[in-house]
């Protein structure tokens, strides 16, 4: 494990690699605005902490399950591992579902003669594997447009008309549907694709000690009760996800984010995301990494109540932090630490100030390389931290490599595309991580080409037709004029030209020019 090996250069005062103290800056920073520490502090009070300089040791929790996949695949090629995780159930549950909604498309009053969804004709489960290959293979060779995929111009692959028709395939976009009649429930319309990706993780997978907690964004412009915007990025509206992932970017579980007046929305909010994400992995010695929206010394407490460690950045506004580090009276490089029920504060002086907080490891200082090439020294659990939390980073890197997502979708499909990036992601690692031992590594590239071609079927080569009998037997003409070794020649019935062929079915009354004999 890449923190096992930390430890071990920590221990012995080695150098390794490291992050820069940029990095580790803009991972403590955090430009999330909230309306009040109460929307983010669990809604519980915490009986006063005596905090000490002196540590009097964290406590040791064990973990007491293993990384291991927990259900059987049926092969050992990518396309095994990807119906592992979107399976005949799936399937079936959203072509049924299509299906119903299009025939409600049809029956609708306004509906015309003219209108395409008359020529709907119900979607199979087989049709729809090729609707998601080419959807897949969309990702792989981006366009601007989805008609263009259809384009039979030199500069493109007319390949997709042999698969699907440009119409169809338009038509099905438009009646795919996967939501739950459920008024009372905004996610209703994604609910299936939530569900159905938790429940999923957990019943084929469970990970290793270390767990990361973080959010994104799927892009969305359009008019929504719970999109979020972020003024200071470059991507500045969209829908907010809460996601668990490991350190290689396999995501467990996530959340949407879908306003206040949810069951994890108000007082208590952020808390109420990390205990709810947490949901089957709590008590079992896991270690989990978040930065600064989520952490607080009372979460912490929370969790080390349920034998779960907490390591991460702090904000200087959280409840219970001892006044010696609110205090900023540190130099450069600088360090002060204090103890208290089983928990470390610490605050490091770098470029800024940085506040940070672990129930796991002592603010032992190592030595790490940054990018610069420069020796440095850094608290452990700021080094942990920026480390481990690399692996959301990677997670959101691997789904953006091949997007199959549009501009144009609505908000529920942009969803439904997003789900199926995050199972091919998984898929892929779980690829690897089984074969990893006498196989090499494949790449995203070359395992997501390998689900998408075995989705879609094999096109029939294209051959020449054989030319139509004429009914004429061709062959030459034996007789010879005289004593000579002269063959006689005739007049081809067609073009007027000798030859010295004749048709034995017309009885040699018909004559040929045969060409190259």
């Amino acid at each position: 494990e890449a923190g096992d090996s930390q430890q071990g250069h920590g221990s012995n005062n080695e150098p390794y690699l490291g992050d820069s103290d940029d990095e580790v800056i803009s991972n403590a920073t955090d430009d999330r605005v909230y309306s009040s520490v109460d929307e983010v502090e669990p809604d519980y009070e915490l009986h006063p902490i005596q905090w000490s300089p002196n540590s009097s040791g964290l406590r040791h929790i064990t973990f007491k399950k293993e990384e291991k996949l927990l259900f059987p695949v049926s092969g050992d090629r990518p396309i095994d591992f990807f119906f592992l995780l979107i399976d005949l159930i799936f399937l079936e549950t959203i072509v049924r579902k299509t299906n119903a909604y299009a025939f409600e498309l049809f029956c609708d009053p306004s509906t015309t003669l003219k209108s395409k969804i008359t020529k709907w004709k119900d979607l199979t489960v087989e049709e729809f594997k090729i609707f998601l290959g080419l959807m897949i293979d969309m990702g792989l060779n981006p366009k601007s447009r989805l008609q263009d995929y259809w384009k039979k111009t030199k500069t493109f692959t007319p390949t997709y008309g042999k698969f699907m028709s440009r119409d169809r395939f338009l038509l099905i976009l438009r009646c795919l549907h996967f939501s739950i009649s459920d008024q009372n429930d905004r996610l209703s319309k994604v609910r299936f694709l939530v569900d159905y990706f938790n429940n999923k993780m957990t019943q084929v997978y469970y990970p290793q000690k270390n767990l990361l907690l973080d959010d994104g964004m799927v892009l969305w412009r359009g008019r929504l009760y719970f999109r979020q915007d972020r003024k200071n990025k470059r991507h500045k509206y969209g829908i907010k996800l809460y996601t668990l992932c490991d350190p290689n970017g396999l995501t467990l579980k996530f959340l949407i984010y879908c306003g206040v007046l949810e069951d994890l929305g108000g007082k208590g909010h952020a808390a109420n995301v990390v205990l709810n994400l947490m949901q089957g992995k709590l008590g079992v010695g896991h270690s989990l990494y978040m930065d600064n929206y989520y952490n607080s010394i009372l979460l912490a407490a929370k969790l080390l109540s349920k034998e779960t460690y907490c390591t991460g950045t702090l904000r200087v506004d959280r409840k219970y932090i001892p006044a010696d580090i609110k205090a900023d009276n540190l130099t450069m490089g600088g360090t002060i630490t204090r103890y208290g029920e089983g928990i470390m504060v610490g605050k490091w002086k770098d470029q800024r100030a940085i506040v940070y907080l672990s129930t796991e490891h002592e603010n032992d200082m190592v030595t790490v390389i940054n990018k610069r090439k420069v020796k440095v020294l850094k608290p452990l659990p700021i080094v942990k931290y920026n480390g481990f939390m690399k692996g959301v980073d990677r997670s959101d890197q691997m789904q953006a490599y091949y997007p199959m997502e549009r501009k144009t979708l609505q908000w529920s499909k942009k969803m439904f595309i997003h789900t199926i990036q995050m199972m091919i992601v998984n898929a892929y690692y779980l690829f690897n991580k089984t074969f990893q031992i006498y196989r090499r590594k494949m790449g995203l590239h070359e395992f997501t080409e390998s689900v998408k071609d075995d989705l879609l079927p094999d096109i029939p080569a294209v051959t020449r037709p054989l030319p139509r009998p004429t009914g004429h037997m061709i062959m030459k003409i034996a007789k010879k004029m005289g004593n000579t070794n002269r063959i006689s020649s005739k007049k081809c019935c067609m073009c007027k030209k000798s030859t010295q062929y004749k048709c034995l079915a017309c009885l040699g009354q018909t004559f040929w020019l045969v060409e190259g004999m």
